[in-house]
């Protein structure tokens, strides 16, 4: 059975996990990510830590057999090149996998955050045992994930499964990636925050939760959604209604087994997103979709970060990278 070590990197955490097909977890650790501003110096801490729990769990790294890296886009997954992502400061065309590479001595496989996440989903958590799925990221922006046949769906330039920019409104809101009407600029953690701090009525129930305007973020609006909070209820009914048009769309698409949704939907569960989502669906698509069509939560929640690097080295193992 191969062993992987799993390094999850993002903006503000980092995690490192050592395991395998099987799920079972041998050694794991996380830190603030605590980025320098150069990518050199952070790769380089990266190293020590890995080189610590493999140490810790009483191995020696000639008995990893791969490094699977997930890591924020954009990136270029067959160059192992990180290019820049907005949160890694002097992160550009940052060579991730050289590095790990000749620091550690084993083979580095490096996959976006969102492909990694749903390899996870797929594997160990509310995909398991299906063959097409498509993994929704749903919290600061929306990011996607897509698995066909068994295997990741990476698409033109490791492009594919960017349905937080697909449009779900023309002419529509503006999207921090240039364009307008897409669906991060309505579900998105950040577009929905500014829009919950800019229009809340002084009445509502979200500013006695967050302590004030300002402070308003989404999890205050699910909470005041759950206490009846009018402006609060009819936030979630906008936040469902563009979701599920993007659903539709990958329903007729793509006919998933299951669309299995991230961080926001997940916090706002059944009762508040999953389940209005589903019936909207339901009606505008075909039985042959809505009847087969699953539209779950995610079931890893805070696993994720351990496994996402941990799935990406066993794709790469499974592909003959």
């Amino acid at each position: 059975m191969p062993r992987v070590l799993g390094i999850d990197i993002g903006g503000t955490k980092l995690a490192l996990a050592l395991g395998g097909p099987d799920g079972r977890l041998e050694a794991r650790m996380r830190r603030p990510m605590e980025p320098t501003g150069e990518a050199r110096l952070d790769l380089a801490r990266i190293v020590e830590d890995a080189r610590r729990l493999v140490a810790e769990a009483g191995l020696v790294l000639e008995e990893v057999d791969v490094v699977g890296v997930s890591a924020p886009g954009p990136l270029d997954p067959a160059r192992g090149l990180v290019l820049g992502p907005p949160n890694l400061p002097g992160w550009e065309r940052a060579a991730v996998a050289e590095t790990l590479e000749t620091a550690l001595g084993r083979p580095v496989f490096l996959e976006n955050d969102a492909n990694a996440a749903a390899l996870a989903e797929w594997r160990f958590g509310a995909g398991a045992g299906l063959s097409n799925l498509v993994y929704l990221t749903m919290s600061t922006g929306v990011g996607g994930g897509i698995i066909l046949g068994g295997r990741l769906y990476r698409g033109v330039a490791s492009s594919a499964g960017e349905v937080g920019h697909a449009p779900v409104e023309v002419p529509g809101e503006p999207c921090a990636c240039g364009l307008s009407g897409c669906l991060e600029a309505y579900v998105g953690g950040a577009a929905w925050t500014r829009r919950l701090r800019s229009k809340a009525p002084d009445s509502s129930r979200m500013l006695e939760l967050a302590g004030g305007r300002g402070a308003i973020t989404p999890v205050h609006a699910i909470a005041a959604a759950r206490e009846a909070d009018a402006f609060a209820l009819a936030e979630m009914v906008r936040f469902n209604e563009y979701l599920a048009r993007a659903i539709v769309s990958l329903a007729f698409t793509l006919a998933p087994q299951a669309v299995i949704l991230g961080t926001i939907a997940c916090a706002a569960g059944e009762e508040l997103c999953l389940a209005p989502v589903r019936d909207l669906v339901r009606a505008r698509t075909w039985p042959v979709f809505a009847d087969d069509l699953r539209i779950v939560g995610a079931a890893l929640g805070e696993r994720t970060a351990d496994y996402a690097g941990i799935c990406a080295g066993l794709e790469a193992l499974q592909s003959g990278a």
